[in-house]
C-alpha cells in the first residue's frame, strides 16, 4: 500500500478466493458433465452464453430453468458464476469456430431447452450489411474481425443447438447505433429457423430493478407464436428500500471503509430488501466496503452536496476538474428516487453513485443490491473485480421477466417450424409494395428503374405540399435517364408547381450534364455534391435499395404505432418507434422495399386524421386502427421525427 496523488493511500483489497458450486462439474472425468446430466434429467436446462458474473443465470434460473453451463472469457467471472451455480462453467473463446464446434458437441449430450446471452454487438456500417446478412444466411464463416462480431458467434451456436427458445440481451446502443442492423439480420435468421420472435426495448425499474437501466432483449420461441411477458409494475422500488437496512459505516477520510464480513441487525425490511435477504447468512452482511475518501472529497460529500448539486455549482477551490467538461462528475444519489444506472465504470471510481447520506461511494454489496443481485452471491476476486462484473452484468430481475416470457406452455409441441405472425406481415407488405412498383407510383420505391438521377430528384421533393399528380409528371420526365441533362432539368423546372419546388429542383444545377458523376461507382458522393440535408441523404440511400436502413419519418412511425397498437409515434419515437419499425421492415434484400412501402402508406393512407384504412395493405394486421372517417389525403409527410 503506498500513498499516491490522489490524496488516499492506494491499496488493492484481498482477493476473494470462492469455492465452487457443490453441484458443479467438469467436462469429462469421474464426475463429470455425462453424470450431472444424468442427475438433473427431466429438468429444463438452459446455457448462458458470453455470461459473466451470472446476473442473466439468476434470472433464468429463478424462472425455473436449471443452468447446464455458462460460457465466458473472463477468468474472475467464470470464477464467480462457479461458485453460484451448478454444471459448467467454461472458459471458451466463443470467437474461434473450433472452440464452438467443440461446445456444441458437448451441448448435444442433451436437449437445451433455452440458449441465453448477451454478446458483444458493436453497430456496423450500412455499406458492410450486405456483406454480413449474406454471410449469416448461407452460413459463411468470416474468418476476419471474428472477435467484434461475437453476435454471430451467438447466432452459430443457437442455429447448430436448436432449442426451444432463445433470449438475447444487449444495451440499447446494438440497435440505436446502426438502425437495428445487427438485430434485425438475427431475427430474420431466427424466422428462418422457424422461430416467432420478439424485439423490446425494457426499462429494468418496470421489473422490480432499483435504478433506470434501459436494455435491448431479443425473445425467440418455437412451439408458439404470439407470446408476452408480465405486466410492467407502475411503482418502482426506491435506493431506500434496495440498501437503506445494510449497515451504516464509519467514514473517516483516509481510512478504510467497509469489510469483506460485518455484523447485520434485520431492521424493519422492505419487500426488495425481504427478497434480497433470502438464504443469506444470518446476522452477516458480506462485501459491505468501498474505497477510501480523500479529505476535500469528504468535505464535498458532507457539507456542499445533495442529489441535485452539480459540479459546477461545488466550492471552486474543492473542484479538481474542470466544470465545464464534467458536468455531472459527481452525483449524490437520493434515497427516494431510483440509483443511477450501475454500470462497469463504477470499477473505476465511484463519484457517480454517492451514497444519500454517508460521505463515501457505494460499496460492493449496496451495488449488488441495486442491480439485485442477493446478499447470498458473492463476487470472485479483488474489490475492483466485483465491481466491474456487477456493472457488466443483466440485473437478475430483469432476467427472470425476460425469461418468464419463454417459459414452456403446457400441450404445446417444440420444434416445429413456425411461420411468424411478423413475417406473414412482412410477406403481405411485400406482395402489395412489389405491385405497386409496376405501378404509376414506380419512383417511390427502390427497384430496377431507380437509380441515382431518379432518387436524388424524389430526394429534393421529399417534403413538398404537392399533388401525387405533380410529382408523377416530373419523375416521368427524369424515367429512364442514366442522367440528368440540360433539356430534362429545364423541362422538370417547367413543371415545379411552386416556387418551392423549382427552388428543391434548382439544386441539381451542380450536377447537370455530369455524366461521370451519376455513374453507380460514385453514386454515394452525390448527397455531398448536391448539398442533402440529412432526411434527404436518408431518403436517396434508401431508394436506392442496397442499404437496410429504417427512414425515422413521422408518417412511417404512425404506421408502426397503429399497427403495434403503441402511442410511439408521440412518445419515444426513436426508441420504442423504431423497434415498431423493426417488425414490419425487417431484414433481407426487400427490407429497403417494404421501408419504402411504410413511408407511402404513411403518406398517402395512414394519416393522423381520416386515415384511409380500407386502402391500406396493412388493414388487418392493425391491431390500433383508428375510428373514424377514412377520407383519401395525398398530401407528404416525410417531416423527420424528432
Amino acid at each position: 500500500m503506498t500513498k499516491g496523488k490522489y490524496g488516499v493511500p492506494l491499496e488493492r483489497s484481498d482477493y476473494l478466493q470462492l469455492p465452487r458450486h457443490p453441484d458443479s462439474c467438469a467436462e469429462d472425468g469421474e464426475d463429470g458433465f455425462a453424470e450431472w446430466l444424468e442427475r438433473h434429467e427431466g429438468e429444463r436446462l438452459a446455457v448462458d452464453l458470453f455470461s459473466g458474473a451470472g446476473g442473466l443465470s439468476l434470472g433464468i434460473q429463478r424462472a425455473g430453468w436449471t443452468i447446464a453451463a455458462g460460457v465466458d472469457f473472463d477468468e474472475r467471472a467464470l470464477e464467480t458464476h462457479a461458485a453460484n451455480f451448478s454444471g459448467l462453467s467454461l472458459h471458451m473463446d466463443l470467437g474461434r469456430p473450433e472452440v464452438r464446434d467443440h461446445l456444441v458437441g458437448l451441448l448435444a449430450r442433451t436437449k437445451i431447452d433455452l440458449v441465453a446471452g448477451g454478446p458483444p454487438c458493436q453497430p456496423f456500417s450500412r455499406a458492410g450489411r450486405s456483406k454480413i446478412r449474406d454471410l449469416v444466411r448461407n452460413h459463411g464463416r468470416d474468418p476476419e474481425d471474428h472477435r467484434k462480431q461475437l453476435w454471430r458467434a451467438y447466432l452459430d451456436v443457437v442455429t447448430r443447438v436448436r432449442p426451444r427458445a432463445v433470449l438475447m440481451e444487449n444495451v440499447p446502443d446494438m440497435g440505436l447505433g446502426d438502425d437495428f442492423a445487427v438485430v434485425r439480420i438475427i431475427e430474420e435468421k431466427l424466422e428462418d429457423l422457424g422461430y416467432a420472435t420478439q424485439l423490446r426495448l425494457v426499462d429494468a425499474w418496470h421489473y422490480g430493478v432499483p435504478q433506470h437501466r434501459k436494455r435491448l432483449i431479443l425473445l425467440a420461441r418455437n412451439d408458439v407464436e404470439r407470446f408476452d411477458w408480465e405486466p410492467m409494475r407502475d411503482k418502482a422500488v426506491s435506493l431506500r428500500d434496495a440498501i437503506y437496512d445494510l449497515p451504516e459505516l464509519e467514514v473517516v477520510p483516509r481510512q478504510r471503509v467497509g469489510d469483506r464480513e460485518l455484523p447485520y441487525t434485520s431492521k424493519k425490511l422492505s419487500a426488495f430488501a425481504r427478497l434480497m435477504r433470502e438464504e443469506a447468512e444470518d446476522g452477516v452482511i458480506h462485501d459491505h466496503m468501498t474505497r477510501r475518501v480523500r479529505e476535500d472529497d469528504w468535505e464535498i460529500f458532507s457539507q456542499h452536496m445533495d442529489s441535485k448539486t452539480l459540479y459546477s455549482d461545488l466550492p471552486k477551490e474543492l473542484r479538481r476538474y474542470r466544470a465545464d467538461s464534467f458536468t455531472d462528475k459527481y452525483k449524490k444519489l437520493a434515497w427516494d428516487e431510483l440509483s443511477r444506472s450501475i454500470t462497469a465504470h463504477i470499477a473505476k471510481d465511484g463519484y457517480w453513485y454517492i451514497h444519500p447520506e454517508e460521505p463515501r461511494t457505494l460499496t460492493v454489496r449496496e451495488a449488488a443490491r441495486i442491480q439485485t443481485f442477493p446478499d447470498r452471491f458473492r463476487f470472485a476476486g479483488m474489490r475492483s473485480d466485483a465491481f466491474r462484473q456487477i456493472g457488466n452484468a443483466v440485473p437478475p430481475l430483469l432476467g427472470e421477466a425476460a425469461a418468464s416470457a419463454v417459459a414452456p406452455m403446457e400441450g404445446k409441441p417444440t420444434g416445429v417450424r413456425l411461420h411468424p405472425h411478423w413475417r406473414r406481415v412482412r410477406d403481405d407488405l411485400n406482395r402489395w409494395a412489389e405491385d405497386a412498383r409496376q405501378q404509376a407510383g414506380w419512383y417511390n420505391y427502390p427497384g430496377p428503374e431507380m437509380l441515382p438521377p431518379q432518387a436524388a430528384v424524389m430526394a429534393l421533393l421529399s417534403g413538398s405540399r404537392i399533388r401525387q399528380s405533380e410529382v408523377r409528371d416530373i419523375m416521368e420526365t427524369i424515367r429512364g435517364m442514366k442522367s440528368v441533362t440540360s433539356k430534362v432539368f429545364e423541362r422538370m423546372l417547367s413543371l415545379a408547381p411552386t416556387h418551392a419546388t423549382r427552388v428543391k429542383l434548382g439544386r441539381l444545377q451542380p450536377m447537370v450534364d455530369d455524366r461521370p458523376a451519376w455513374r453507380d461507382g460514385k453514386k454515394h458522393d452525390v448527397p455531398q455534391r448536391l448539398g442533402f440535408k440529412p432526411a434527404e441523404e436518408a431518403l436517396y440511400t434508401l431508394l436506392l435499395g442496397d442499404q437496410d436502413l429504417l427512414l425515422i419519418t413521422q408518417g412511417a412511425l404512425r404506421v408502426g404505432a397503429r399497427v403495434n397498437d403503441s402511442e410511439a409515434d408521440r412518445t419515444n419515437k426513436l426508441t420504442d418507434g423504431r423497434v415498431n419499425l423493426v417488425r414490419l421492415v425487417g431484414a433481407g434484400t426487400n427490407a429497403s422495399l417494404r421501408m419504402a412501402a411504410l413511408r407511402v402508406i404513411g403518406n398517402d393512407y395512414c394519416k393522423s386524421s381520416q386515415p384511409a384504412c380500407q386502402w391500406c395493405p396493412l388493414s388487418k394486421h392493425c391491431e390500433g386502427k383508428p375510428q373514424g372517417d377514412d377520407l383519401y389525403s395525398v398530401a407528404f409527410d416525410d417531416s423527420p421525427a424528432t
